[in-house]
């Protein structure tokens, strides 16, 4: 059992960190090096780099400076977050982790397709959270598109629901996984398409697929879709935090650019800090 499971690699979960291990906290920082961050060539507004430095840099360095006070790392892909009695449940694509209290730093992204359709029919039967809107889909034929770990979690939060799911790949490698009600197609996308609602995925070969509803869970669940599957209340898929960076459920924090505002390397290490210190408040 952490004290605390820091979810993100960046700044903001770094900065969380050193605050709470210097607490003598029990922490456990989760990152897999998807940050906004390392895209970045070069940084020449940061205090204390007179020559600048590439967002590669910085980032490693954030990871080895809390290493080296005594941090546990661990490079994985997070998949879940769960609510248990008094504690939370972290799963990843490794192991699944216990902690008193988590802090979600990261980055700000929406798993969407460059797809025909998919803007248009979002909310119209294109969804990003299998849990949040499964329950709309009950006995009905859905499909879920991605290929990775996030899209068999997104799966498995359906299969008792809805009556058939189809795993779409869009060209990517079929994941290994069965189950009684679930068919994989490995075809590349075309479209989406449907009157007033989704109705059916045509296919680059112009074959299609009948379906209810569109499930999209392409490479791996951002802060967002982590947080409307808690309840954590979002807007515009930010975050919202109080001034302790505290979520609407106790014990959750959340910083960084997952929190909107400035998306600035300083606004992300103070929050950081703001959200380590309101932790080792909050355990206390």
């Amino acid at each position: 059992m952490y004290d605390v499971i820091i979810l993100g690699g960046g700044p903001a979960g770094v900065s969380a960190s050193l605050y709470c291990k210097r607490a003598n906290k029990n922490v456990l920082l989760i990152y897999s090096k998807d940050s906004g961050l390392i895209k970045a060539k070069k940084i020449d507004n940061y205090y204390g780099f007179e020559d600048g430095i590439s967002g590669v840099d910085l980032y490693n360095a954030g990871i080895k400076q809390a290493q080296n006070i005594g941090v546990e790392t661990s490079k994985e892909e997070i998949i879940k977050i769960e609510i248990e009695d008094n504690y939370f449940k972290v799963s990843t694509d490794k192991k699944i982790y216990d902690a008193k209290s988590v802090i979600i730093a990261i980055g700000a992204k929406k798993n969407t397709l460059n797809v025909q359709g998919i803007k248009e029919f979002e909310g119209k039967g294109i969804s990003y959270c299998a849990i949040c809107d499964g329950f709309f889909y009950r006995n009905k034929d859905v499909v879920v598109i991605g290929s990775g770990n996030y899209a068999i979690s997104e799966t498995n939060d359906l299969i008792n629901v809805a009556n058939k799911i189809t795993i779409l790949t869009n060209g990517e490698k079929a994941p290994e996984f069965r189950a009684d009600n679930v068919d994989i197609v490995t075809k590349n996308i075309k479209e989406i398409k449907g009157e007033n609602k989704v109705e059916e995925v045509r296919f680059e070969d112009n074959s299609t697929l009948k379906t209810d509803g569109v499930f999209v869970a392409q490479g791996t669940a951002g802060a967002s879709e982590f947080a409307k599957k808690l309840g954590i209340i979002t807007k515009n898929d930010k975050i919202l935090v109080d001034e302790n960076m505290q979520t609407n459920i106790k014990g959750i924090y959340a910083c960084g650019d997952c929190t909107g505002g400035l998306l600035q390397v300083s606004k992300a290490v103070y929050e950081g800090a703001k959200a380590g210190l309101s932790v080792i408040d909050y355990l206390r």
